[in-house]
C-alpha cells in the first residue's frame, strides 16, 4: 500500500509540481498518474522512492513514513522500471536480471531459480538468452527484461515510469498484456505513469488525473470516463469517451447483462473469445461480412453471437 498526504514538491521558489496531493494505492492495485506534460505525475513517483525529495506533506509505504526508512534499503524494496529500460549493456541478460539479488546477498541457487522463474514468465528461454547482452535483444525484448528486473528480489510495490511509450504500437500492445497476465499472477502494488488516456483506462484499477501539480480526479476508468468530476477532465478523456469505455467491459459481462444472440449452423466469417474487450470486439464486427461474429468458449466452442446493436444496447444502459 501507498498512501501519499497532503503531498507538495517546490523547485526553485515558488515552482509547484505537485500540489497538496492526499491519495491511497491499495495493495495489489495497478494506480495510473495521468496528465500532460509538466504535471508532476513523474516527480509524484519520483519521491515514493526518495529520488526526489517531499517539501510538504508525508507519503507512506506500507504504513511506514518513507522519511523514517533507510534510502538504500528504501529502493531494494521497490521495483523501478523506465521507459528506456534503464539496463546496463556491459551485462549480460543474466546479470542484469539478477543484479539486486546479488546486491541482496542471495545464494547461486536462489538466484537461479529466480531467474528461470522469471524468464518463463515473459515468455524468453532463460538458457538461449543468459549470455546475451541487451543490444542482442529487440526493443520489445528489452523492455521484458527491464520488468523482470525489477521484479527480482520480489519487490512489494513496482514504479514504473511511462514503461512502454519508446515501443511501437503493436510491440507496445503485446507487452502491457504481458504485464497485465503477469500482474495477474503477482498482485503487485504498482504506480504507473502515463500520458496516453488509452493505456491508463487499459492497466490502471484507478487512475489519478493530474493538471498543474493538482489532482483533478481519483476513480476507476470506469467513473472517470462516465463521471469526469469537471471540464478538463472530460476534455481529457476525450469526446468520444463511450468508445473508450469498451476497453474496460468484456463479452463475458455483456453476457451477464444480456443474453448473446442465438446462433444457427452458419458459419461465421469471424470468431471471437469470450475474454474479448468490447473494443476489440466492435472492431471484429465492423470488420466482418455478417456484421456479426460467433463468440466461443476457452474450448473453442460456438456459444452465440453478437453483433452491433447488442453492444450498443448495453453500452446505452450502462451510462443510464
Amino acid at each position: 500500500m501507498i498512501e501519499y498526504n497532503e503531498v507538495t514538491k517546490v523547485f526553485g521558489k515558488d515552482v509547484r509540481a505537485v500540489d497538496n496531493v492526499s491519495f491511497k494505492v491499495e495493495s495489489g492495485d495497478i494506480v495510473v498518474l495521468l496528465g500532460p506534460s509538466g504535471c508532476g505525475k513523474t516527480t509524484l513517483l519520483r519521491m515514493v522512492n526518495r529520488l526526489e525529495s517531499i517539501t510538504e506533506g508525508n507519503i507512506l509505504v506500507n504504513n511506514q513514513r518513507i522519511a523514517d526508512l533507510n534510502e538504500i534499503e528504501l529502493r531494494r524494496e521497490i521495483g523501478y522500471v523506465i521507459q528506456s529500460n534503464g539496463l546496463f549493456p556491459n551485462m549480460t541478460i543474466e546479470q542484469n536480471v539478477t543484479i539486486v539479488p546479488n546486491l541482496l546477498g542471495w545464494d547461486k541457487e536462489k538466484k537461479e531459480e529466480r531467474y528461470q522463474y522469471l524468464m518463463n514468465l515473459v515468455g524468453m528461454d532463460p538458457d538461449d538468452y543468459r549470455k546475451r547482452y541487451p543490444h542482442e535483444l529487440s526493443g520489445g525484448q528489452q523492455q521484458r527484461i527491464g520488468v523482470i528486473r525489477a521484479l527480482a528480489a520480489d519487490p512489494p510495490a513496482m514504479l514504473m515510469d511511462e514503461p512502454f511509450g519508446a515501443l511501437d504500437p503493436i510491440i507496445r500492445e503485446k507487452v502491457q498484456d504481458e504485464f497485465l497476465a503477469i500482474q495477474r499472477e503477482l498482485h503487485k502494488t504498482v504506480l504507473f505513469v502515463s500520458h496516453d488516456i488509452n493505456e491508463a483506462i487499459k492497466m490502471g484499477d484507478k487512475i489519478a488525473l493530474l493538471r498543474d501539480g493538482k489532482l483533478m480526479q481519483y476513480d476507476t476508468p470506469a467513473n472517470i470516463l462516465q463521471n469526469p468530476a469537471n471540464d478538463f477532465v472530460a476534455q481529457f478523456v476525450g469526446q468520444d469517451r463511450t468508445i473508450k469505455s469498451l476497453s474496460i467491459h468484456y463479452i463475458e459481462d455483456l453476457m451477464k447483462h444480456k443474453q448473446l444472440n442465438e446462433t444457427t449452423d452458419q458459419k461465421f466469417s469471424k470468431q471471437v473469445p469470450v475474454n474479448m474487450n468490447l473494443r476489440d470486439a466492435l472492431g471484429n464486427i465492423l470488420e466482418s461480412d455478417e456484421k456479426e461474429v460467433a463468440v466461443t468458449d476457452e474450448n473453442q466452442k460456438v456459444i452465440g453471437s453478437i453483433d452491433f446493436s447488442l453492444i450498443s444496447q448495453y453500452v446505452s444502459e450502462l451510462s443510464q
